[in-house]
């Protein structure tokens, strides 16, 4: 394998001398606890808390090739007031667009907490030269993104180029800037919780602020075994540096009740501080309304129609 660069603070053994230390997942006991933990119920007073969460925390995401700067823009306004009448709603943390589309989000969330994000590096695929990823990064930055969501190279990881992965990683986050790094591993198309673990921590030794599960695209995405494995790797790495590393699950999230799981694994396994939009995401396009139909129901007692919210 070739020399990897430097890793960054927080991170300090070298790349070739912790990928044998990864070791194998014990797939049915992270399948048996996944279940468990997605089995928990969940409290009236403290169900709506964590409703409110999962809207703090979400990624608004519109990822088509048909998007438009109005839909862009449509998308922002529901991110700012998910509920125009329930003004007492948070917003939520980001929009998450391709990158020409990150002006028309701009110039609607400016000056808020809502923050831009973009989609890069040859996106979904990852299957562009290294230079033209990087280029393309920087354009985003440029267009005004705050955050960067970037695809692994899935080909060159499941042929064993680590360095390459590794080394394309650290290129994107020096190019970001200071823009926060989202480091997409699409685990559907890693085969193995093993690799899923070696992926995760890969990332995190390039430099990824986050690790997220999936583009979306593909299926499965963030399944709760795939998301429990990568949140112990997070804790891992946290326990043996001190570093914390933000989490984002992503794909497939379209029920309340799946992203309530998902908070679930979070705090049973990374703890209360890891449940702010800082830390932890949901890249999402449809959850919103089902959250917030559930909330009318916690709060009325009757379910409201999806006909009552704007489609996302």
């Amino acid at each position: 394998m070739a020399q990897a660069p430097a890793l960054p603070a927080g991170f300090e053994l070298p790349l070739e001398a912790r990928l044998p230390r990864i070791g194998a997942v014990d797939a049915v006991a992270l399948e048996e606890r996944a279940a468990s933990l997605g089995k928990r119920s969940i409290k009236r007073d403290a169900k709506v808390w964590a409703l409110l969460l999962a809207i703090r925390t979400t990624d608004l995401t519109t990822l088509e090739g048909a998007d438009t700067p109005g839909k862009a823009a449509a998308i922002a306004s529901k991110a700012l007031r998910p509920d125009p009448s329930d003004p007492s709603l948070p917003s939520v943390a980001a929009v998450c667009v391709y990158p020409n589309l990150v002006p028309a989000v701009r110039e609607r969330v400016a000056g808020t907490s809502v923050k831009v994000a973009a989609v890069a590096t040859g996106f979904p695929s990852g299957q562009y030269p290294t230079a033209v990823k990087v280029a393309d990064v920087r354009a985003t930055v440029e267009l005004g993104a705050d955050e960067i969501d970037m695809v692994i190279d899935r080909g060159a990881f499941l042929s064993g180029r680590y360095a390459k992965v590794y080394d394309e990683i650290v290129q994107v986050k020096e190019a970001c800037g200071d823009a926060h790094l989202k480091v997409i591993l699409e685990t559907g198309e890693l085969g193995t919780y093993d690799n899923v673990r070696r992926a995760t921590l890969l990332s995190i030794a390039a430099g990824a602020d986050f690790v997220k599960t999936s583009t979306g695209k593909i299926s499965p995405a963030a399944t709760l075994p795939v998301a429990l494995c990568m949140l112990e790797a997070i804790r891992d790495v946290y326990e043996e540096t001190g570093r914390r590393v933000g989490f984002k699950a992503a794909g497939g999230i379209r029920q309340a009740k799946q992203a309530l799981q998902h908070l679930v694994l979070v705090h049973e396994t990374l703890g209360a501080e890891w449940l702010t939009p800082q830390l932890y995401r949901l890249g999402a396009s449809t959850l919103l309304n089902d959250i917030l139909m559930q909330l009318r129901k916690e709060r009325t007692g009757a379910y409201q129609s999806g006909d009552y919210f704007t489609l996302d």
